[in-house]
């Protein structure tokens, strides 16, 4: 039968579907319990997404075969405002929007006017794109239980669990810096954003220098983050031609960039603009600091950038590698200067004024680094790592000057944040947000730090931290190297914004003005898997606190919610949530907290995987860019089993992998080639039980099946699935090719061999291919996959000593051809010499003792025998030794049973068709024709070998 994959998985799709195999409610069988977080439709599907979802269908399937009942659900989050800014992006006809719809995801003119509200267009991606691809890829999820976070019985879910929440104080409204969409007018998370999303709050010290500006005073703050440095200031810069202002800020007049009066506004500051002009007008002046008294010339620099904090920074050329060079270069530019109206010699007259000392460096710690680096000019990519470097060694070592009076001799580490709370409180310095990197919403708007009152999550409260990380300490993390990292995002979480101005989603219960944003809705919702799908009989009114308070808490009186709670509590806690490593420091960490907070710790989650990033041809993937690969086109050119088996097997799922059309199509062959290998074993006549007559080959092939059993078992317990698949397919692979070059598949053994061990490989790759897997099997045992399994280790079949006899044919045949590619010698004969008697008591001895060379010589020398070959012994002891201590305890203790002679023998055959010569046996010490004297070389395990 030819391998053709889109037909049997239409099949298999059909029938599983017509029989509900994956609908599933509580049982006498143990339950399982596995979730991976729930799509966001604001777009389509791409192949990044495929491997996140079939890595749990992947454990989910290995579970159902381990006899467990198994519920993989899945939902849809709509949540948020990035489905909201989608649509009007599609109403405003923007082009990039159209590009990526239209382009990346395939979508028609006709389903493009179909898209007028935001849940019209999350169901186009829903059933066109995520359902389709996910039922095409064989998930194996219950469907009755999906819902969207905008459906109303969900939002009661949310309402209780918020209601629950601020009942215990664990909400708060405050004011607070928050990512803020200057688009949508919005605060916003790291689910709404396109870039940015590991931008971090930075806090800058405003120094506030003063200018006296056709008469009166204004305020020229420069933004630092090394406020200590403040006495070293020689000059400032400014960029002569982008836009600045003159405002009252908070009724101060200030000089500030356009875009940070912006900023400030934002921040919670009253900003009232007076004047807008270039920053030509300060290029010249001179500005006061107002911690020395010292008068600064202001000098023009296209470096500054105008759109960070305000727009005018401070020179330190002392201590910044940056500043030093760029002083040095101002220096060079007497026609730039003289063009702006200032005199070269008043700049050649800047001098670097030394404020902190630190250990390895001269007086100006910049100037040695520039030098240490070869730094030539700004352009150096050097310069970046050397001002790292000043900056680390003065903030941890540095020690401040005598001006720094009662600071002087202290270290900047210790002494930082007392020195510029001091100032702050002179009115010297201010201070101001902004992000570590540039941040861009979805919707294509600017997202800048803003402080507002909102509501927030109270992830601060001590008595929360506990309980968070108690969770983690419970937790099976994997890899274990994570568990680490949520008790690190336990531990610096502090309030969490909570909340939107608006979007799809829940209303806050005492305050309907606001939605409850996507990361804090979805932080319990495994919970309302378990029954989601009995709901849609009971009205969402009566779905109350006391609803929820019966099913989760058992306290309360809704029959309704009490019948609902036993599938609650059959299910959970959850087994394993399957999700991204770079949600470990927010949603991952949320589904802790949130688990601890609400439920008793026997439902507090066991598990999660995390998942590593994909690739596509060794470049990230975008969608914006049309770099992606849409799952419904790599399932039709290759086939749903292909796609899931690359997926699995080019990574463990916490590694990032690389999907590249080669391999895949590689991948594609190899299961081809199984197909047409495992059609033929079909095909072949059936062997009864009873007339198996095996072979010792026979007994090998079957050792090694339980060995892959085990390993296979092992791996998928620690959701290893690439080392489980490899190990079931490419290295048993090894093993059939060794097989069929060593006896004839015709023999009634080699059939029944054959067939049992297909059987077994196709119940150990169904987690993996499940239509391959399931199509074959039922062609050769007439019965469905689903009734099988998972296979377990056969004692029967486990042999040791059969692997270890083996292994002595494979090395000899090696051995063989190593000395005929050497000599380059055509054999017609090949004389094979196995060590005398006497030797193989010597092994027996070492195998006794252990690969120790004194203990097996004391037990050699009672051997009167033995203790006459002297030298002789102690030469081969000590090869034995290192031979048996490369092998695995359980080989060396047959190794005193294994009749080389006798394996030899029995492998003639083999050894005369892989070589096209006559071999020929025989012992050391038994007169056998030795024409080179090769027999006395012979050592147990590694014959002596003479070519003719």
């Amino acid at each position: 039968m030819e391998y053709n994959p889109r037909e049997i998985e239409s099949k298999w799709q059909s029938r599983w579907a017509e029989d509900g195999q994956y609908e599933v409610s509580p049982s006498d069988e143990a339950a399982t319990f596995v979730t991976v977080p729930y799509p966001y439709p604001s777009g389509g599907m791409h192949i990044g997404h495929a491997r996140t979802y079939t890595v749990p269908d992947v454990w989910a399937r290995y579970r159902r075969s381990q006899g467990d009942n198994v519920l993989f659900p899945i939902a849809w989050h709509v949540t948020g405002t990035p489905i909201v800014g989608a649509v009007e992006r599609l109403e405003n006809r923007e082009e990039k929007q159209l590009s990526v719809l239209q382009d990346s995801y395939n979508v028609s003119d006709e389903d493009l006017a179909r898209m007028e509200t935001p849940m019209e267009y999350a169901r186009y991606f829903i059933e066109n794109s995520y359902k389709k691809n996910m039922q095409s890829l064989g998930l194996s999820v219950d469907w009755r239980r999906e819902f969207t976070t905008n459906d109303e019985a969900y939002s009661k879910f949310i309402t209780w669990q918020y209601e629950t929440l601020n009942e215990r104080g664990l909400l708060e409204k405050g004011l607070h810096p928050v990512k803020f969409c200057t688009n949508e007018k919005n605060p916003v998370t790291t689910h709404d954003l396109l870039e940015g999303e590991a931008a971090e709050f930075q806090e800058y010290t405003l120094v506030k220098f003063g200018w006296n500006a056709d008469g009166e005073n204004a305020t020229v703050p420069m933004a630092t983050l090394r406020p200590e440095t403040v006495h070293g200031v020689t000059n400032a810069y400014i960029d002569p031609e982008a836009e600045y202002v003159e405002a009252d800020v908070d009724g101060e007049r200030w000089v500030v960039s356009e875009s940070a009066a912006e900023k400030l506004e934002l921040q919670a500051r009253d900003v009232r603009i007076r004047d807008r002009f270039s920053g030509e007008r300060l290029v010249g002046e001179r500005v006061k600091n107002p911690t020395t008294g010292d008068d600064v010339p202001v000098l023009p620099a296209n470096f500054v950038d105008a759109d960070n904090a305000t727009g005018v920074v401070m020179s330190v050329p002392a201590h910044s590698p940056d500043d030093w060079v760029a002083l040095r270069e101002a220096k060079e530019e007497d026609d730039r200067m003289e063009q702006y109206g200032i005199d070269p010699a008043e700049i050649d007259a800047i001098e670097p004024k030394a404020v902190i000392d630190v250990g390895g460096y001269g007086e100006f710690p910049a100037k040695d680094a520039v030098e240490e680096y070869g730094i030539e000019d700004s352009a150096d990519s050097a310069l970046k790592d050397a001002t790292q470097e000043i900056y680390t060694r003065e903030f941890h070592d540095g020690t401040l000057r005598e001006m720094y009076g009662g600071y002087s001799g202290e270290i900047v580490e210790d002494v930082r944040d007392g020195l510029k709370a001091e100032f702050q409180k002179r009115g010297s310095f201010d201070a101001m947000y902004e992000f570590t990197e540039n941040v861009v919403c979805r919707c294509g708007g600017a997202v800048e730090v803003a402080e507002q009152e909102t509501w927030f999550l109270r992830y601060d409260d001590e008595e929360w931290k506990r309980k968070a990380h108690e969770a983690v300490a419970e937790l099976n993390a994997i890899p274990e190297a994570t568990r680490e990292q949520y008790d690190h995002t336990v531990d610096w979480l502090n309030e969490w914004p909570c909340i939107r101005n608006y979007g799809l989603g829940t209303r806050l219960p005492w305050d309907d003005r606001f939605v409850i944003e996507p990361l804090s809705d979805s932080t319990i919702y495994m919970a309302y898997y378990t029954f989601a799908h009995r709901l849609s009989d009971i009205p969402p009114e009566e779905m109350d606190r006391e609803f929820f308070d019966t099913m989760f808490f058992d306290d309360g009186d809704d029959e309704i919610a009490r019948s609902l709670r036993e599938e609650w509590e059959y299910w959970y806690p959850v087994d394993y949530r399957c999700s991204a490593n770079d949600l470990v420091s927010n949603h991952l960490t949320f589904f802790l907290f949130h688990h601890a907070e609400l439920f008793e710790p026997e439902n507090w989650p066991r598990g999660i995987t995390v998942m590593g990033l994909g690739l596509l041809e060794g470049e990230k993937m975008s969608s914006s860019k049309g770099h992606v690969v849409l799952p419904e086109e790599a399932i039709e050119q290759y086939g749903a089993d292909t796609v899931r088996f690359f997926l699995m097997n080019s990574a463990e799922p916490w590694q990032d992998y690389d999907w590249r059309s080669d391999h895949v199509e590689s991948t594609r062959n190899q299961l081809r080639r199984f197909w047409n290998r495992a059609t033929e074993v079909i095909e072949s006549d059936e062997v009864d039980d009873g007339k198996r007559d095996l072979h010792r080959i026979d007994h090998w092939l079957l050792s090694k099946l339980q060995e892959t059993v085990r390993d296979a078992t092992k791996a998928m317990d620690r959701f290893e699935t690439r080392t489980a698949s490899q190990a079931v397919f490419y290295g048993f692979e090894e093993h059939i090719k060794w097989y069929r070059k060593r006896t004839d598949t015709d023999r009634p053994g080699a059939r029944w061999t054959l067939r049992e061990v297909l059987d077994v490989r196709l119940r150990l790759l169904a987690p993996f291919v499940p239509f391959m897997a399931s199509e074959l099997r039922e062609q050769l045992t007439s019965e469905p996959i689903s009734s099988a399994s998972w296979p377990k280790s056969n004692p029967e079949f486990e042999s040791v000593l059969t692997e270890a006899e083996e292994s002595l044919v494979g090395g000899l045949t090696e051995d063989i051809r190593d000395i005929v590619a050497v000599t380059d010698v055509n054999p017609e004969t090949i004389r094979v010499y196995v060590a005398a008697d006497w030797k193989s008591r010597v092994l027996a001895k070492v195998t006794e003792t252990g690969p120790d060379v004194g203990a097996a010589m004391r037990s050699i020398m009672r051997d009167e025998e033995l203790r006459e070959k002297g030298n002789e012994v102690n030469q081969l002891v000590q090869k034995l030794v290192e031979d048996v201590r490369e092998r695995p305890n359980d080989e060396v203790d047959v190794l005193s049973e294994v009749d080389e002679l006798s394996v030899y023998e029995d492998a003639r055959n083999f050894f005369e068709q892989e070589f096209d010569a006559e071999i020929e046996i025989s012992r050391e010490g038994t007169n056998a024709y030795d024409p080179a004297d090769k027999a006395r070389h012979a050592t147990p395990l590694r014959p002596a070998i003479y070519l003719e």
